[in-house]
């Protein structure tokens, strides 16, 4: 029931929910488009970024990595996410943000090397229930109560950069949210290191919709994926660079 260890749901109504919860903020830009398949010229040779920050749909090592706990998405292998010119969009410097996952982040440091990035700090999102509990999930050897997101640096930096002050802690502690979705104490920090950037989410979801960010992804919208991924799933059943089940084995 309610108030259990790890329960952080409560029932209600849909009268009681917040618009600004589901609706595109008005400030927004989303992309709704595919990240392996999107054509990314026509973003960089419009517009350079300061800040990218990124929440990969890591493919798991195993065919039952969760110990029973449903995914919700489908999966990238890693060349997917290498392949992303993560660089041209910060062809001037910037802050590349990565949230990582225990078994990709020996990948994830030596990948933002290849990109040309130096790590300088990782972000800690500690997470807790609705009653202020951690909020203990599955792990392959302990409970995760935790998410890590790596800050590497790229070039001298954004002009309008806060440089070395200190502006906020590297530790979020912030109640555990929707699949997915990341507290917007991140954002807040993002905003806070580089005010009056330019911000760009990548494997951006409706969830996770801010003012004056540019989020790009397959889920922005909440109106179904994009036609091209439509029409992929008619063609072959499945999602251009999707990955199911064991490392290596695509649909």
């Amino acid at each position: 029931g309610l108030g259990e260890e790890g329960v952080d749901y409560c029932f209600g109504s849909v009268d009681d929910l917040d618009p600004s919860e589901w609706q595109v903020p008005p400030h927004c830009i989303p992309i709704h488009a595919n990240v392996v398949t999107f054509h990314w010229p026509s973003l960089y040779k419009a517009q350079q970024f300061d800040v990218v920050m990124m929440d990969p749909p890591w493919q798991l090592a195993t065919a039952n990595p969760t110990r029973g706990v449903s995914l919700g998405y489908s999966q990238l292998c890693d060349q997917d996410i290498a392949n992303i010119p993560v660089a041209m969009l910060q062809q001037q410097g910037g802050y590349l943000l990565i949230w990582v996952i225990n078994a990709k982040y020996k990948w994830t440091l030596d990948q933002m090397e290849r990109w040309g990035y130096r790590v300088v700090d990782e972000i800690v999102w500690v997470k807790h229930t609705v009653n202020r509990r951690l909020a203990k999930s599955h792990g392959y050897y302990l409970q995760h109560a935790k998410e890590v997101c790596l800050v590497g640096r790229r070039g001298i930096g954004p002009p309008l950069c806060a440089g070395t002050g200190i502006l906020a802690s590297d530790v979020i502690y912030s109640a555990r949210r929707g699949n997915s979705q990341k507290p917007s104490e991140v954002y807040e920090l993002v905003e806070q290191l580089v005010p009056q950037g330019r911000y760009l989410e990548i494997f951006a979801r409706k969830n996770n919709l801010r003012d004056f960010w540019v989020s790009l992804g397959n889920e922005v919208t909440g109106t179904g994926l994009p036609q091209a991924d439509l029409d992929a799933i008619k063609q072959s059943m499945n999602f251009p660079g999707a990955v199911y089940g064991r490392a290596g084995g695509k649909s």
